[in-house]
């Protein structure tokens, strides 16, 4: 969920404020995408200049390659051209021994999900994102919903939904698009991410919690994973000790 590459990053210390903590978590999100995909657009180039692409078989061959610009290669390439059956293959990068493989990785993650199959969809889908970019929230929200009524297997369309109702302020949509969006593509941990945020928005530390224990199971590198999990943590621990 919410507009990025979907890693949820947090401060360093325990916010003061949710807002505060969305905020920078957007810019922190912003920048990690940017230099991802610097980093894809840097090494597609220099392999387009050296020798013919890799062919979509090739890079899939590639992912487990032994040298590691081998598979920083593949993942660019499946980044560029992978299908969505790919993503499973690309996620097992998420746990690359490399920095570099594991952040594009995660790029790579979300350019797969973003493509449909099918032209006229992914053309829908990008007047979607843009009319979200320029803050025409009703506008992409019909839009979105035009998506997911013509392409329902579409996973990805249903989370910018959740996106759009989340930035709405409907929770309830945004949670119920989520739950469809998980039903289609269990590995989305944006959208693991982003229902944590929700719950906590809600009062609901423990549900935040264990969506936030699911978003790094899927993915490791989430931008401060490990602060937001000890903070969600502790705040679980705060909301279950005043219960009692």
């Amino acid at each position: 969920m919410i507009a990025g590459p979907g890693d949820r990053g947090v401060p360093r210390q325990a916010p003061g404020s949710l807002g505060r903590v969305l905020r920078r978590s957007l810019r922190q999100r912003a920048f990690s995408l940017l230099l991802s995909l610097l980093m894809m657009v840097l090494l597609a180039a220099g392999a387009a200049a050296a020798a013919t692409p890799m062919t979509r078989e090739h890079a899939l061959r590639s992912l487990n390659h032994a040298v590691v610009h081998e598979r920083a290669a593949a993942v660019a390439r499946l980044a560029e051209a992978g299908a969505m059956s790919d993503a499973p293959a690309v996620a097992e990068r998420l746990r690359d021994e490399d920095a570099g493989v594991r952040r594009m990785a995660g790029a790579a993650l979300w350019m797969i999900w973003s493509r449909s199959g099918d032209p006229a969809i992914d053309r829908l889908f990008q007047r979607g994102v843009a009319q979200m970019g320029e803050g025409r929230l009703p506008q992409a929200l019909s839009t979105f919903s035009q998506v997911v009524r013509r392409k329902p297997d579409f996973a990805e369309g249903w989370n910018k939904r959740a996106t759009v109702h989340f930035l709405l302020g409907d929770h309830a949509a945004s949670l119920k698009d989520c739950d469809e969006v998980l039903k289609r593509n269990p590995l989305h941990f944006g959208a693991l991410s982003g229902m944590a945020q929700i719950h906590l928005q809600r009062g609901d530390p423990l549900q935040a919690l264990r969506a936030y224990e699911r978003a790094l199971q899927a993915n490791p590198n989430l931008e401060g994973g490990a602060q937001m999990l000890q903070f969600l943590e502790e705040a679980a621990r705060r909301k279950g000790g005043a219960s009692t």
